[in-house]
């Protein structure tokens, strides 16, 4: 029998995946990497798994996605500006800021040119205003472009707001420490902003309370 928590989240190394359920219906945000692939068929199988939704297209957040899309026999989702990334992460240069940025870009470049991504095809491309009530979950696709050009989040019932690497808290509460486009990733950090009360879930370290980002108001 599954748990009927709404947000549950995967812990997998230093990134997240989450299972969003709501009554009979289940939906996975985020894949993960290789390494956790089992860890992670084993969770989703404890729930009705309608989806898979992928926040953006670094490996990181994907590298399990033909695995499970196979194994889970459900449609995968994404943002179309982001389907160069499956073919290769380096296809959107990234940039960073300050010493922690450089480090973790330092780290990210390294995988993206040894790892690999199992081949797949998303089913369904998302953009802002869509909605996963077919799915049974009561989510709306908000755009948050910057760290990716096709990155994503979903809000939950105005209540819960999962931000993939538009926000991170590995070190601590802040804003995406990589970037594609720099002015988007800020716009996208703002918008966070203005939502309100919201309970934050990232793709990296433990949710949090929505605040003001970077200066943002």
């Amino acid at each position: 029998m599954y748990k009927r928590q709404q947000i549950n989240r995967i812990p997998c190394g230093n990134v997240n995946c989450f299972i969003v359920v709501k009554g009979d219906n289940a939906i996975l945000v985020d894949t993960g990497k290789e390494k956790y692939q089992e860890k992670i068929l084993s969770v989703c199988n404890k729930y009705p798994i309608r989806l898979i939704v992928l926040t953006h297209g670094h490996i990181d957040h994907v590298q399990n996605t033909a695995y499970l899309k196979q194994k889970l026999q459900v449609p995968v989702a994404m943002s179309k500006a982001d389907l160069s990334l499956l073919e290769n992460n380096t296809n959107q240069e990234l940039y960073a800021d300050g010493l922690l940025g450089k480090l973790m870009l330092s780290f990210s470049k390294k995988s993206f040119f040894k790892d690999k991504i199992p081949a797949f095809i998303p089913d369904i491309f998302l953009n802002e205003g869509d909605t996963l009530v077919e799915y049974g979950i009561p989510a709306t696709v908000i755009s948050l472009q910057g760290h990716t050009k096709g990155s994503i989040g979903l809000d939950i019932e105005n209540k819960f707001l999962l931000v993939g690497d538009a926000l991170m808290n590995m070190f601590y509460p802040c804003c995406a420490l990589l970037y594609n486009q720099k002015r988007e990733a800020q716009e996208s950090a703002k918008k966070i902003t203005n939502m309100g009360n919201r309970t934050i879930y990232f793709g990296h370290g433990k949710s949090t309370k929505n605040r003001v980002w970077c200066g943002s108001k």
